[in-house]
């Protein structure tokens, strides 16, 4: 199966499927990758939906912050 036959079958299972409304689209939390101002240590941190700044503590020194 070529690429150009595989690309149209999958627009039209995903018309298919849009037509029979059996896909729901769920907005969920967002995962920041953060960099610890102080250690420069790598943290990931989970934020609300609509969230701009989230509030953490680095989890190798523990120091207090905000994401950007």
């Amino acid at each position: 199966m070529s690429k150009q036959a595989m690309r149209e079958e999958a627009e039209r299972l995903i018309r298919e499927t849009m037509a029979k409304k059996t896909i729901v689209v769920k907005q969920g939390n967002t995962r920041i990758d953060a960099v610890c101002g102080k250690c420069g240590a790598p943290n990931r941190i989970q934020a609300e939906k609509g969230a701009a700044r989230v509030k953490f503590a680095c989890k190798e020194c523990g120091h207090r912050q905000e994401t950007l």
